[in-house]
């Protein structure tokens, strides 16, 4: 689970890298200067070794691992603990209050389900859906 942290890690040693070597040639802008180092340090495959390179690369390892781990903490757009977007059939009581008493002011769905048209319960869920399935006897 941690190796694309491990791998961006000793990716941003280049950076580093490019700090140090922009100090050492006495740029006076520093981001001029890792500008002008970058592209020397991205030449060579392996990570620097050097200390503060290392510290630079674990920091940025840990910055994004932290990103990631906040952002993962803080969604709020599915509910936790339970698979998004769940739904289960529905009974013959979910559809009852959906049922006139008189048969005539119905509107037949299918052979067991029926749809009351002229009045609607408060606070009701209208959103239905009515699917046949090839083994029932609807």
């Amino acid at each position: 689970m941690n190796v694309p942290y491990v791998l961006v890690g000793l990716y941003a040693t280049h950076f580093g890298e490019a700090y140090r070597m922009a100090q050492e040639a006495g740029a006076t802008d520093m981001f001029d200067g890792m500008l002008e180092t970058l592209p020397i340090c991205l030449t060579h495959v392996m990570p620097s070794v050097h200390p503060v390179d290392l510290l630079v690369g674990v920091a940025a390892g840990a910055a994004l691992k932290a990103a990631v781990y906040l952002k993962g903490k803080n969604a709020k757009k599915y509910p936790h603990g339970q698979e998004f977007g769940t739904a289960r059939w529905g009974k013959p009581k979910d559809i009852e209050p959906y049922i006139a008493p008189k048969f005539e002011d119905n509107v037949i769905l299918t052979k067991t389900e029926r749809l009351m048209m002229s009045n609607r319960p408060k606070r009701a869920n209208m959103h239905w859906s009515i699917q046949k399935r090839e083994n029932s006897n609807c």
